[in-house]
């Protein structure tokens, strides 16, 4: 199978999706009114509400839901073969994820740009509303250490790709500055410094990786340097006004996300690569080295943002909303932007199977356990000796995926001899995808914090407020920081699946609930079919997760290895116990507003 007979009618299917499907919706359910004051207007406080233009708020959000996961999920679910992963990218984008993600959205802005946690509150109600605030906790805490385990892994010990992924921090900040400050409304002009200086950073960087290099060894980090670096910077960015770091750092690298992503679209179909990983592999049946578990359930978790998330409705409903100019911009940023994000998904996939097995295999699994597979190499000596860099046995996912991005860009006319460049410049593409979801999970995570804290003492709600900002940060930092130092990909990978899929559960109940609410439960089937089939898969994923990989880590002679088992198992224990308390508290208001709507209708009319 070749490359191009995938993408094209790949292509054709989420233009359909959007054009048709996504109006259909905002036609039907939200009629969406430009004459509605939105919450940025109505709040607006130049921190966190604030109006921003359709595209450069399209550049936000995007950047800020499409994090690791539509980049490492597909590449680590490629074990299984190219066609589930595929299917599952771009059915579930269309009909689950950029539904989900669109009507949290519209659902947060039409309420004063309020939380997940709220909405839950007022729709479903109150114990509903405190549950849900308890398991968004939990899950945004282990999806920030998934996300982040990537770009450590990737990065360790490489200080080319390192300095790259530092320089855009100040460079981000400098346009902060320039479109906010020195030169409001030049965005244009701000665009231009920025791309140029996200080119210079790849290029300038090459140098470092030579071991003779002062200056490499300043940024050549260990592991646990570039967590601890990982959660300063993560701090550093909750607590700063939105518009100086956040927005300006999504925009950026929004315009090279799409940017690369369009740009291997074409490159693949140019280059028209061979997809050398078969259609389903020998571990679908379970056995595999990389994701323990069958291809159901555990593909559908790990494929997670590509296809749904449920951290893209805390964005939706965190800090997006907040920055809404109108009603219409809901439409291309809730639903286009995960579209959007679902590309990303099919082309990370396409560039893992166009690897040989035994190349794909040797880089995501550790040297002794490549041994067992009996996969010989076939391109992997020459790969390491073009990128200038050992990426046998780099697990993750992430290191994988920037090879096969590179082999497909190196195979460009003119672009032989250019591998490392393209190696590199990828390890940054995916490092941005990352740390911009980093920064704006650990502001959501703080507004959750806070919001929780402001119930024991009333100024820890205001979001203002620099203690509380401070304090709640802190918290929310140390919990991911803590799994990412003590987690390895294969237990924290399906871990942050199924929160993350377990949160999107929550989200499309809520969905449904609000639908019904409105009187429209004939529409209530667009969020209702894709909150049957993911609470199923991603429950029964949770209690296989649970039994089989993260209790007999809990019953470990090793004591670091036994409380990390334990404090999995427990998050995830409850994470599911508080998603069947909300699943029963929304049910139980399903059958009354239904059953109240029912016997009004059989009640005589007064004359």
């Amino acid at each position: 199978m070749h490359a191009l007979y995938v993408i094209v009618p790949i292509l054709g299917i989420l233009a359909i999706s959007y054009r048709f499907y996504s109006a259909f919706i905002a036609a039907r359910i939200m009629m969406l009114d430009d004459s509605r004051v939105t919450p940025a207007h109505e709040k607006y406080d130049g921190h966190n509400y604030y109006p921003t233009t359709r595209w450069v708020l399209f550049g936000h959000h995007f950047a800020a839901i499409a994090g690791s996961g539509p980049l490492i999920g597909p590449v680590l679910a490629a074990q299984f073969g190219y066609a589930p992963g595929l299917i599952w990218l771009v059915a579930g984008v269309c009909l689950a994820g950029a539904v989900h993600d669109f009507v949290i959205l519209w659902a947060s802005v039409r309420r004063g740009g309020r939380s997940l946690a709220q909405i839950t509150r007022e729709e479903v109600g109150p114990v509903a509303g405190f549950t849900a605030m308890i398991a968004i906790l939990f899950i945004v805490v282990i999806a920030m250490a998934g996300l982040g385990l990537t770009v450590v892994n990737a990065l360790a010990d490489s200080p080319w790709g390192t300095f790259t992924i530092a320089v855009t921090i100040p460079l981000a900040i400098f346009m902060g500055l320039y479109m906010y400050k020195f030169r409001p409304g030049h965005t244009a002009e701000a665009t231009v410094i920025g791309v140029i200086g996200l080119t210079l950073a790849v290029i300038l960087g090459a140098p470092l990786n030579d071991p003779n290099s002062g200056l490499g060894a300043v940024f050549r980090l260990s592991r646990n340097e570039l967590v601890a670096a990982l959660a300063i910077y993560g701090f550093t960015a909750s607590v700063l006004p939105v518009w100086l770091l956040l927005a300006p750092r999504d925009y950026l690298s929004a315009f090279m996300k799409i940017g690369t992503i369009g740009a291997l679209v074409l490159g693949v179909i140019i280059v028209n690569p061979e997809l050398h990983m078969p259609a389903v592999t020998e571990y679908a049946n379970g056995g595999g080295p990389i994701i323990p578990g069958t291809l159901f359930p555990f593909a559908f978790i790990t494929i997670a943002c590509g296809a749904i998330s449920g951290f893209h409705s805390l964005v939706s409903s965190g800090t997006t909303p907040k920055m809404i100019n109108k009603e219409t911009d809901i439409r291309p940023i809730g639903y286009g932007a995960m579209l959007m994000e679902g590309l990303v998904g099919v082309m990370a996939i396409i560039a893992a199977c166009s690897m040989h097995p035994g190349d794909y295999f040797a880089i995501n699994t550790p040297p002794a356990v490549y041994e067992t597979l009996g996969k010989p190499v076939v391109n992997l000596p020459e790969l390491e000796r073009e990128v200038g860099e050992q990426v046998e046995g780099r697990t993750g996912g992430g290191v994988s995926l920037a090879v096969g991005m590179a082999q497909i860009f190196s195979a460009l006319p003119g672009m032989r001899g250019l591998m490392a460049y393209w190696y590199h410049y990828a390890i940054m593409f995916e490092a941005l995808f990352i740390l911009t979801t980093i920064d704006a999970g650990t502001r959501i995570g703080r507004f959750l914090v806070q919001e929780f804290l402001g119930r024991a003492y009333k100024p820890f709600a205001r979001t203002d407020w620099v203690p509380g900002s401070v304090i709640a940060t802190s918290l929310i930092v140390g919990g991911w920081a803590y799994f990412i130092w003590a987690g390895e990909i294969n237990t924290i990978w399906p871990m942050f699946g199924i929160a993350n899929q377990l949160l999107a559960t929550v989200a499309l109940a809520v969905g449904t609930t609000l639908i019904i609410n409105m009187g429209k439960a004939k529409y209530c089937w667009v969020t209702a079919g894709p909150l049957v089939f993911l609470a199923v898969n991603t429950l029964y994923a949770g209690f296989l997760s649970v039994r089989d990989t993260f209790w007999p880590l809990a019953l470990s002679v090793d004591p670091k290895t036994s409380v990390t088992g334990w404090v999995q198992t427990l998050s995830t224990i409850i994470m599911m116990l508080c998603v069947f308390i909300i699943l029963g508290a929304a049910m139980a208001r399903w059958v009354t507003v239904l059953g109240r709507r029912q016997s009004d209708l059989l009640q005589p009319s007064e004359s």
